[in-house]
């Protein structure tokens, strides 16, 4: 019998519902996770007991939702949910079930869930139930929904993501009936919320396998949920610097860049001003002039659309703006650079420069590298030395302007502004003293 290592919690709590005469397992991603020696990042735990039934055992619950059949159990200061078996009604919203059934056997709540992989339950007493064969799919590495899979994604269409979610998370493949109802009821995907759209896409985005976005291409999700990578995809790239579509080379970014939100963020978008901006001239090579600046607008929209949080779009905007900015690896340069993309932005600038870069053709790829070589070392040279490159780190405000005899109001900031360019110039002059005499020099106070 395989084993599984139980948290003490929750051993307590399928310890005391057993001991009044229900069953109890552990449920779902946990088991999954702990055959895979993956850790769970929660415990779900399935029971015949009503909700009733299962608050009277514990001390300390609250209803999470109770309706559905789920309460949470509370020991110390960690929460487990509880959920007593359960049959779905029907689904109206594809999305959630009107109303659900309460039942006492164990197979008809486990046929109710999405993949097989996620639908074993576990206890010390009896081991891994496994009705629906999710032990030999996770040998076999695969993706597969219990029973029929366009029943499972009918019943709600955020199973459609969840499976290449998964797909990237774990690296396995999604099962041929299952792909079939994916492209079946992908259009289904209209229905759901921006902000569960979000979260799964942002999962898939941050796995180990970003590139299964091809996958969500290749099964009509993308045209539903982000139509403008299939763009992406469909725009070719006729130039030295390329060797592949636009949307090939995004994948291939993904794959070049840290599992950072912010960061496969920006690479998924980060020319998505290309397919509108394109054009061909006589000699049939391909340009793409201002894809960064139209590409800004057009993530904004996107952002705004999936309902991301504002400090993730003004991040990722401005890392888009600037992912082809070229600079000569100049100390005064680099200083300018990093005025204008942000101090806190530049390091995620250059990991942006570099992915993108190792995604293209090996055209001038030397040089490129060498370039981004020196402006890192120029970067790093500016911040040891603690150089000057904004407002912040300016060694006079608009105080000490105010009390030089200037009024308050637009003067004063145009002038700390003739300061910042005069320091990011020269970095030397960043102290009181010498701004000062500046700005007795070329104001009349």
């Amino acid at each position: 019998m395989m084993k599984i290592t139980l948290p003490e919690k929750v051993k307590k709590i399928i310890h005391t519902l057993k001991s009044h005469g229900y069953e109890a397992y552990a449920v779902g991603g946990c088991v999954r996770d702990s055959i895979l020696e993956r850790i769970p990042e929660d415990w779900d735990i399935t029971t015949s007991a009503l909700p009733e039934e299962t608050k009277a055992l514990f001390d300390r619950t609250f209803d999470t939702g109770i309706e559905h059949g789920t309460i949470t159990v509370l020991i110390g200061n960690e929460g487990f949910e509880v959920t007593t078996y359960r049959i779905d009604g029907k689904y109206e919203d594809n999305r959630h079930p009107k109303q659900v059934t309460f039942t006492r056997c164990l197979r008809e709540d486990l046929l109710r869930r999405d993949f097989t992989i996620n639908a074993m339950a576990y206890n010390e007493e009896e081991g891994i139930i496994d009705i629906f064969g999710g032990l030999e799919d996770l040998k076999k590495g695969i993706i597969r929904c219990v029973g029929n899979a366009t029943e499972r994604f009918g019943e709600d269409a955020l199973r459609i993501l969840r499976a290449v979610r998964f797909s990237a998370q774990l690296g396995f493949s999604i099962e041929e009936e299952t792909k079939a109802g994916i492209v079946e009821l992908a259009p289904t995907l209209q229905q759901i919320s921006a902000e569960r759209i979000q979260v799964e896409l942002i999962k898939m985005l941050t796995s180990s396998n970003p590139e299964k976005i091809r996958l969500a291409y290749e099964l009509g999700i993308t045209r539903i949920i982000l139509p403008e990578f299939d763009e992406m995809m469909k725009t070719e790239q006729e130039t030295p610097h390329h060797m592949y579509t636009v949307g090939e080379h995004t994948i291939k970014a993904l794959t070049y860049i840290r599992a950072n939100k912010i960061l496969r963020l920006t690479m998924l978008l980060h020319d998505v001003g290309k397919p509108i901006m394109k054009t061909i001239d006589a000699d049939g090579v391909a340009h793409f002039k201002y894809h960064d600046v139209e590409g800004e607008k057009i993530v904004k929209k996107i952002l705004k659309r999936l309902k991301f949080d504002n400090d993730t779009l003004k991040k990722v905007t401005k890392l888009v703006r600037y992912h082809d900015y070229r600079i000569p690896a100049r100390m005064k340069s680099i200083r300018h650079a990093m005025n204008t993309i942000g101090e806190d932005l530049f390091p995620f600038y250059l990991e942006v420069r570099m992915a993108d870069t190792m995604a293209q053709s090996e055209y001038q790829r030397t040089e490129k590298l060498a370039n981004l070589d020196g402006i890192r070392d120029c970067f790093e040279e500016i911040q040891e030395k603690g150089q000057c490159v904004s407002l912040k780190t300016l060694a006079i405000t608009g105080n000490d302007l105010i009390q030089l005899g200037m009024k308050p109001g637009k003067e004063i900031g145009e002038m700390l502004n003739k300061l910042l360019q005069l320091v990011l110039d020269n970095p030397e002059y960043n102290n009181e003293e010498m701004l000062k005499l500046y700005v007795k020099e070329n104001r009349k106070i």
